[in-house]
């Protein structure tokens, strides 16, 4: 039984430390300190790109400089724009062929604007990029599920000993307990911070901010709490039926020998709405879902940001979202939508 107590530390144990360290580097502290730097930031951490394209939309229409009617139809009444996301939301509105709120407030999402947003919170460690976060979701499930399956062994054995006949022994779940409940509390805590897109950092960060903010203004208090927050009721009625309704159309996939497939699994993706981050891979440059139809390459993976969205990897190199939109990378990329 010694030799097999031996075996379950010399298995276990790197799973269980490979765990650790997953989870040291999820709740790891910045070395620049748990901040954000400004509404759009926390905006971001709050409810990803769709939360962003809402607050600066707010902050146009709240001094004036862009007014949006029934039924969701915006106007530009002075075209300045005092940040990035402010262009972005301008830039879109003067390239788009409607000025309707829905394909506006899809179009900033995607803008390489917002896109960086999160780039720059993962690389200081207040939010996790979509392929870390499949990492630690895969490892803790399948390190779960052989620490279960061990479990289960060792107690069947122990049994089997107890009822046996010669000299009592420790039974061997007692032996391997140790590792056993490292490996099982670790898989469990990296498969629940999987599913949490804001690390730990990040989430003090937010509550930091808010703290420290006097003066809340109506952009500000949809960063913080939403749509819910927003003091406007007029427009929050218009973005708040835009977000639950508008459902962009994407593309048809032809296909020579699929072709009826492709067209009935393109209608039916349009029922999702896609919110995505599509995170720029290490290294690379800020990240951004380009025009048209949304394409992120160079190495990117798609993460959800907010309202519902999905990904279907194929072939282990390319993932096509709810919008029909792909990113394609030559390395593989993985998909995991918001929590």
């Amino acid at each position: 039984m010694n030799t097999v107590a031996f075996l379950y530390y010399l298995f276990l144990g790197p799973l269980a430390a490979v765990l650790v360290v997953k989870l040291r580097r999820i709740r790891r502290t910045p070395p620049g300190g748990v901040t954000v730097h400004d509404r759009y930031e926390t905006a971001f951490l709050n409810g990803g790109p769709a939360r962003v394209a809402d607050t600066a939309i707010t902050a146009l229409h709240a001094d004036g400089r862009l007014v949006v009617g029934g039924p969701g139809i915006v106007q530009v009444l002075r075209p300045t724009a005092y940040d990035p996301v402010e262009r972005a939301v301008l830039q879109e509105l003067s390239t788009a062929f409607t000025a309707a709120l829905g394909p506006l407030r899809f179009a900033v999402m995607r803008h390489p604007a917002v896109q960086e947003i999160g780039d720059a919170l993962a690389a200081r460690g207040l939010i996790m990029e979509p392929r870390a976060r499949r990492s630690a979701g895969v490892w803790g499930a399948s390190v779960g599920m052989l620490g279960a399956m061990a479990t289960l062994f060792a107690l069947m054995f122990s049994l089997v000993d107890l009822v046996g006949f010669g000299p009592p022994r420790v039974p061997l779940v007692l032996k391997v307990l140790p590792v056993l409940a490292v490996t099982l509390t670790a898989a469990v805590m990296c498969a629940v911070a999987a599913k949490r897109r804001v690390t730990p950092a990040g989430r003090a960060a937010v509550d930091a901010f808010a703290r420290s903010q006097a003066v809340v203004d109506p952009a500000l208090l949809v960063a913080l709490q939403g749509l819910p927050g927003l003091p406007d009721p007029v427009l929050r009625d218009q973005l708040a039926t835009t977000a639950r309704t508008y459902r962009p159309t994407p593309p048809v996939r032809r296909s020579s020998t699929h072709h009826h497939a492709s067209t009935h699994s393109s209608s039916s993706d349009a029922a999702l709405i896609p919110v995505m981050w599509c995170a720029a891979a290490a290294g690379g440059a800020g990240g951004g879902c380009g025009g048209g139809g949304s394409s992120c390459s160079g190495g990117s993976s798609c993460s959800g940001g907010g309202g519902v969205s999905g990904c279907s990897s194929s072939s282990g190199s390319s993932c096509s979202s709810s919008s029909g939109s792909s990113c394609s990378s030559s390395s593989g990329s993985s998909c995991g939508s918001s929590s």
